[in-house]
């Protein structure tokens, strides 16, 4: 029984689950007034004097060569893995890129067992493939739709199969993302092992901070951006909540419960996700995407639960990307 000292740990990881379950949802609601490089970098433009912060507290900091390895895996994590994922958002239903955001914890496994030679079994390879079957339901709906565009049958119907081909570049997009802040996950090992969590945490998200200003700066020269208070309230969420927050509630709930209870939480994002795409954007949620939704769902559990040690433990220092994703 969970209670007095857990309670409150276990009430903010819940509440978290909501939070980040809800990113990818508001992210595609802010892309209608702000263009994606832009939204990405006033994100992070807000939580920046949060982390200033942090690295003011922690003390020492980390010597230059792992201040700039920090930074380097920050610019791979916001430059890459974060941009990548905003750019899919884009393109894809939420509902889609939400449930495929979700696979960074089997990405994570997967790398693990390559970078960190931790040994991965029959179950977790089995969880990677029918996550990787879920997610291509899921991006693809019926498999008889491609058979069916190739051999013309469908004609007349040139721009439905225009968008669903925008959709799976979107979803292509989402993935690289998820394999990027897997990446930076098991890259940040070795550094989390030396130093703490916040400190690698806020010195990566600030280094590329930097480097998504200027590519704002080049995109506002080429699009339009629309000031208006729903912009401002979904920046303020991503960047105070989803990011700041998100890594200072998870970091406390590692200290304060056993790994595997931060973890299992993380199967909530999904279905917030899922659930806030539905109401706001009117997805369609057809029997495909359950299936393979259930696939992916399924495939986590397989993967990534026999080490769920080692993703929750490398999910603090990518807390500032994913919304894994988490978050990040």
């Amino acid at each position: 029984m969970i209670g007095g000292r857990r309670g409150g740990p276990l009430a903010a990881l819940v509440l978290l689950a909501l939070v980040w379950g809800g990113s990818i949802p508001a992210t595609k609601l802010g892309l209608r007034e702000i263009p994606p490089l832009t939204l990405t970098t006033l994100r992070y433009l807000v939580a920046a004097p949060c982390f200033a912060w942090m690295l003011l507290r922690s003390r020492p900091l980390p010597p230059l060569r792992a201040s700039a390895a920090a930074a380097g895996l920050g610019v791979l994590g916001l430059g890459v893995g974060q941009v990548a994922q905003t750019l899919g958002v884009r393109a894809a239903p939420a509902s889609v890129a939400t449930v495929v955001s979700a696979l960074i914890p089997v990405f994570v496994v997967a790398l693990a067992a390559l970078r960190l030679r931790q040994p991965i079994g029959a179950v977790q390879s089995t969880g990677l493939a029918a996550a990787l079957c879920g997610v291509a339901l899921i991006a693809g709906g019926d498999p008889r739709f491609f058979a069916a565009a190739r051999t013309g049958a469908r004609t007349g119907e040139a721009a439905a199969t225009a968008a669903h081909t925008a959709a799976l570049g979107g979803v292509a997009l989402v993935l690289l993302s998820a394999v990027a802040i897997a990446l930076y996950y098991v890259l940040s090992v070795e550094l989390i092992d030396r130093y703490s969590v916040v400190t690698i945490a806020a010195l990566g998200s600030l280094a590329g901070a930097a480097v998504l200003v200027p590519m704002a700066a080049w995109e506002l020269g080429h699009a339009a951006m629309r000031v208006t208070a729903l912009g401002a309230v979904i920046v303020l969420y991503l960047g105070l909540l989803v990011t700041v927050a998100g890594l200072w509630v998870w970091f406390v709930a590692l200290t304060r419960l056993p790994a595997r209870i931060p973890a299992a939480l993380q199967y909530l994002q999904p279905i917030v996700g899922v659930g806030a795409s539905a109401w706001l954007f009117g997805d369609r949620l057809d029997r495909w995407f359950w299936m393979g939704t259930a696939l992916v769902l399924t495939g986590i559990a397989l993967s990534a639960g026999p080490g769920a040690r080692t993703a929750a433990r490398l999910a603090p220092a990518a807390a500032g990307i994913r919304s894994p994703d988490s978050g990040v």
